[in-house]
């Protein structure tokens, strides 16, 4: 295979590993808005958090393994812990009201990670069996690429079971489509919705132990990464997990390939793109109109 061949492939599958990435971030926060109407702004903050509890937790025990079960969870448990004593404190101000707290959580947690774990990046590393490379095709690529990629279809694997197979997937659905009837039959909806802004939470954990070994760990990286998951969930549609799947391997691509070929225009090919969706689409890609 000829060098700019495996050159270009390999940058495809970067960009699709990053865009797996952002799908985690962008699903989570897909999830929140579409069960409970919240657009969550702090969204970025909670999977940069994330990556500080991986970097904690491995400091602590040496073992990524551990810091990619524990993290999500530490980070899903503060996001449970705010959504019970704030954020649905607020919800009879309406989104106005979600809003500014939210932004305001962002802020922080920014200035926590900041008193706790200082401005420097931080180092963490990739599991020695993750390490090194794989062939693909006669071309070397990093083994850890590809267990990111792994990674993000297994947790969306489980979400899909979860929404679409149980029972408690059942009952979400339901009360989305008819509060009233689903708390009439005597569930508890504030803890269902409780337990979904948890889940939506965790998934950007995932993501932010993810990226973590590529990234390192700063406290940009709640607007770096959050911004796109974003721009993500509105150029696809808000609520929309389809959409926010496509773009997001789309972003991915326009990502890896903008460094290579307009390394100058890179930053800006995302918000072209986003863009031109909305002077056509304006609720986006499969965003449905309200």
């Amino acid at each position: 295979m000829e060098l700019s061949t495996s050159m270009h492939i390999a940058q495809g599958i970067h960009g699709i590993a990053f865009g797996m990435v952002l799908f985690l971030i962008a699903s989570g926060l897909n999830v929140i808005f579409g069960m409970m109407g919240i657009l969550n702004l702090a969204h970025g903050a909670f999977f940069m958090l994330s990556a500080y509890f991986c970097y904690q937790v491995i400091a602590w025990t040496g073992n990524f393994w551990i810091a990619l079960i524990l993290a999500p969870v530490f980070t899903a448990l503060v996001g449970i812990f705010v959504e019970r004593f704030f954020i649905r404190k607020v919800q009879v101000m309406g989104p106005l009201g979600e809003l500014i707290l939210t932004l305001g959580i962002a802020m922080v947690i920014l200035g926590g990670v900041k008193t706790f774990w200082g401005t420097e990046n931080l180092a963490v590393a990739v599991p020695p069996v993750l390490q090194g490379m794989v062939s693909l095709g006669g071309m070397d690529y990093p083994v850890y690429r590809l267990f990111m990629i792994a990674l993000a279809l297994v947790v969306l694997g489980i979400m899909g079971l979860l929404l679409y197979k149980t029972r408690l997937g059942k009952i979400v659905r339901a009360a989305v489509s008819d509060r009233e009837m689903v708390n009439a039959l005597g569930i508890n909806i504030p803890v269902v919705f409780m337990l979904v802004f948890g889940t939506g939470i965790w998934m950007a954990g995932v993501a932010g132990v993810a990226i973590a070994p590529i990234l390192t760990v700063f406290p940009g990286l709640a607007d770096q990464v959050g911004m796109y998951a974003f721009i993500v969930v509105v150029t696809g549609g808000l609520g929309s997990l389809k959409g926010a799947f496509i773009v997001s391997i789309i972003f991915g691509l326009l990502s890896s390939y903008g460094v290579q070929f307009l390394s100058q225009l890179a930053p800006v090919l995302m918000v072209g793109f986003m863009a031109l969706v909305l002077a056509i689409r304006p609720h986006g890609l499969f965003g449905v109109k309200e």
